[in-house]
């Protein structure tokens, strides 16, 4: 389970963000109590929506997340000393090209052991890396990197086996995680496989043929096809069931049943379905995947593709215990302070869950909870987020935008009297 991420200097995330799981208190009614190897618990969250204004830079955030991932499973096979080391500093500052991009996170195994594994990566090198664990509540270092020094690589205590090789093998351009996971290492690859099953990203608006092809391919599981069914007649999007043909050597062939003025549903061509539809159906693979896995699954404007239902109805499958046994988790983003009320009255998520983004006067991103705000227990947090009390919407008043068009399309010559032309 992912507890915290940090990310530096990664595209308009210019100074250290943070996003965080924990819970700040015990009262909140969707935390969930997680034990720890120390016999201790935390309190965490299974959903956090990330909210703010357009180009405020919340899709930086899940996207520095991917990147991580991304990280972690290429930096050994794929990243070359000639093309050097793939990442995006801070663009809005000269100086930030010199410095390096920042990645840590915070997960507890299923084993209730937390870790905190990070990196600092330059345009040629790992310039840090490491990996701490606290297996009694007190941090054990097992790897500490400094490419500044003579050693780059100190193990303090020996932890790590087959240390020397290790340290040997690593390419400076490649993080030692990585490295260990392509010899299998007994003790660290199983760190690696938590982000290799975990930070799944998804974007509604694209790669969604693909996202059909996967969800059509587990419809030939029965006990996937049973639940897909159910999440497609819930939706209220008039299917009564589906037919699936696999011929040899094709992808499946599917045709959702539409319930009519008829005695029997009627099958569809999916060239015929709505936008809508087809959205929903290509999200119930990786949705339901992450659910069984107990994953950390990433959507990016949870709301561009769904009615704002069906965004509600995704959050209340991660909340829902019963729906949720193995953990799993989501981080969503989006503009529409809708998802901030339940469809049936009452909070959706609590001010915990609630992460707000809002630009500064540099053109940095600030991620902040919206517990920051400190807002009441009766408090709307709809009504108060379009008002601005949290911050992180558009600094734009009513009018102006069409104010500003008029002022474009006025002579500026002083003392012209003439009156803007309208277009014919």
């Amino acid at each position: 389970m992912l507890l915290r991420f940090r990310v530096a200097n990664f595209r308009s995330l210019r100074e250290e963000q943070e996003l965080s799981f924990v819970a700040p208190g015990d009262e909140e009614d969707a935390a969930r109590t997680l034990p720890l190897s120390d016999g201790k618990s935390l309190r965490t969250y299974p959903v956090l929506g990330v909210f703010g204004a357009n180009a405020s830079g919340k899709s930086n955030v899940i996207t520095a997340m991917k990147k991580m991932r991304e990280a972690v499973l290429n930096s050994y096979a794929q990243w070359t000393s000639y093309r050097g080391i793939p990442r995006e500093p801070f663009a809005l500052d000269a100086k930030t090209a010199a410095e390096s991009t920042f990645y840590e996170a915070d997960f507890v195994m299923e084993d209730g052991v937390r870790w905190t594994y990070g990196f600092e990566l330059g345009d040629l090198r790992v310039e840090s890396e490491w990996l701490h664990s606290y297996p009694k509540g007190r941090r054990q270092v097992w790897l500490d990197r400094d490419a500044t020094r003579t050693n780059p690589f100190e193990f303090p205590g020996d932890r790590i086996h087959d240390r020397a090789r290790l340290a040997r093998t690593t390419r400076p351009n490649a993080l030692l995680l990585s490295r260990a996971a392509t010899d299998n290492h007994p003790q660290l690859t199983p760190i690696y496989r938590w982000f290799e099953g975990n930070l799944w990203d998804i974007d509604p608006e694209t790669e969604r043929s693909q996202r059909e092809t996967y969800t059509a391919e587990r419809l030939l599981d029965d006990a996937f096809r049973k639940r897909a069914e159910e999440l497609l007649r819930v939706a209220d999007l008039g299917i009564g069931g589906l037919d699936i043909e696999q011929k040899p050597g094709e992808p499946p062939a599917v045709r959702l049943r539409h319930t009519g003025c008829g005695e029997h549903p009627v099958p569809l061509d999916w060239s015929r379905e709505s936008f809508g539809t087809r959205s929903w159906f290509a999200l119930l693979g990786p949705l339901l995947l992450a659910l069984d896995e107990g994953a950390v699954l990433l959507i990016d404007e949870l709301d561009a593709s769904l009615h704002p239902r069906m965004a509600a109805e995704v959050v209340r499958l991660f909340q829902a215990p019963w729906v949720n046994p193995r953990g799993a988790q989501l981080v969503f983003t989006s503009h529409d302070p809708s998802l901030l009320r339940a469809p049936g009255g009452g909070r959706l998520l609590d001010p915990g869950q609630v992460w707000l983004t809002e630009k500064d006067e540099r053109g940095g991103t600030e991620v902040y909870p919206l517990t920051d705000a400190e807002p009441t227990d009766e408090e709307d947090l709809t009504k108060s987020y379009l008002a601005g009390a949290f911050g992180a919407v558009p600094r734009v008043s009513e009018g102006q935008i069409g104010r500003r068009l008029l002022m474009r399309r006025t002579p500026s010559c002083a003392g012209s009297n003439a009156t803007p032309r309208r277009p014919d």
